[in-house]
């Protein structure tokens, strides 16, 4: 039996997702609307899909009895809002990352997702990449011995992009990109709560972080450690080391086609599609649609899913030891006070389950400090 999508927002990511879902077999997967605050936008949306529905409010789309699950593309900003929205209206949901801009956005929708017992997952589709899988079978045989240190780096130019660098739209490093490299350091430590985090940067002439270097770090000495920017040109690897052997995952590390085990390389296709997509690799949200519909049909925790959850569980309080933070800047002291949001923050899976394992992460790690 199909899973019906309601594809919220007609941006190019809510596009992407819409033209690799049209790839997957009809029996499997099928969009049956669109919304977006133009009703023009959304018929224009719809046509070029071919999707039955098109409305020109998040609303009517929520109400809509024939969508099963809603797809949030819509801005940082708006995710908590039309989460709600469609929990509300008893969907399913897959939000776009990040999911909220702030732990207490995150907490409040996770609350009302176990409330209704409904689905409710952050789209980090770098988890469902076959070379991310490839990856966990890998640690989870012991190919690399005793884990010691990882390392993630994202680093690119997006300066050209409005949103990246408006606070008012949650830009910045950190929760833009950043948060692909906290998933990979929190996926290959299982999700082990970090006893110290520093973290020191910078900041961007708009106020939003533009370069931030973290380090992490775990029971028994081990430590993870990133690094990510909107400005400059990073080498957008991983890589996790252990008394036996490296692993790598070959740029791009947030969609990854190549993975590099102790000097024997893996290449990991992609599937086609009939169009060019607008981000990098974007066949791969055909990986997270499948994982979709596989809880959803099986009434399964992502938990379950061989460890592929997009950082599940409870938002953990903040270590109890220090965190350092230097952010310096000769901008004028306009963000006096504000605060970062976390560098991540979600629920995979069904809400309403409760999960083995738990991820934690610092629910405030970075402060804007001025000078």
């Amino acid at each position: 039996m199909a899973v019906c999508w309601g594809v919220v927002s007609v941006g190019l990511i809510s596009s992407d997702f819409t033209a690799v879902l049209q790839t997957l077999p009809r029996s499997e997967h099928q969009v049956v609307a669109v919304a977006a605050r133009d009703l023009s936008r959304a018929k224009e949306f719809a046509q070029k899909h071919n999707i039955p529905k098109a409305y020109g409010s998040y609303e009517e789309l929520a109400k809509d009895p024939n969508v099963e699950v809603a797809y949030i593309g819509t801005q940082h900003p708006q995710h908590k809002a039309v989460v709600m929205l469609c929990l509300a209206a008893g969907k399913a949901v897959l939000c776009e990352k990040p999911m909220g801009v702030n732990a207490a956005e995150v907490r409040e929708m996770v609350a009302e997702a176990r409330s209704r017992g409904l689905f409710l997952m952050e789209a980090i589709w770098t988890r469902f990449f076959p070379a991310y899988e490839a990856l966990r079978s890998v640690l989870a045989q012991g190919t690399l011995g005793d884990l010691r240190v990882a390392r993630a780096e994202f680093g690119k130019d997006l300066t050209h992009v409005p949103r990246a660098v408006d606070w008012a739209q949650a830009g910045g490093a950190l929760l833009d990109i950043g948060i692909y490299c906290v998933q990979f350091i929190s996926m290959v430590f299982g999700g082990q709560k970090p006893e110290k985090i520093s973290a020191m940067g910078r900041r961007h002439e708009t106020g939003v972080d533009d370069t931030v270097t973290v380090l992490l770090q775990y029971p028994g000495g081990v430590h993870g450690s990133f690094t990510c920017s909107i400005t400059a040109q990073l080498s957008n690897t991983a890589f996790v080391s252990g008394t036996k052997g490296m692993a790598q995952v070959l740029d791009p590390c947030w969609c990854p086609t190549k993975l590099v085990v102790k000097g024997e390389h893996k290449e990991f296709p992609l599937p086609s599609v009939p169009k060019d997509c607008n981000f990098d690799n974007g066949a791969g949200m055909s990986y997270e649609a499948k994982h979709v519909r596989e809880c959803l049909r099986k009434g399964k925790d992502v938990e379950d899913q061989g460890g592929r959850q997009a950082l599940l569980g409870d938002i953990g309080p903040l270590p109890t030891c220090s965190v350092t933070v230097l952010f310096r800047t000769t901008s004028p002291k306009r963000l006096q006070g504000a605060q970062i949001s976390p560098l991540h923050s979600s629920l995979g899976g069904r809400a309403g389950l409760s999960p083995r394992k738990k991820n934690y992460i610092s629910q405030e790690i970075l402060q804007h400090l001025s000078t």
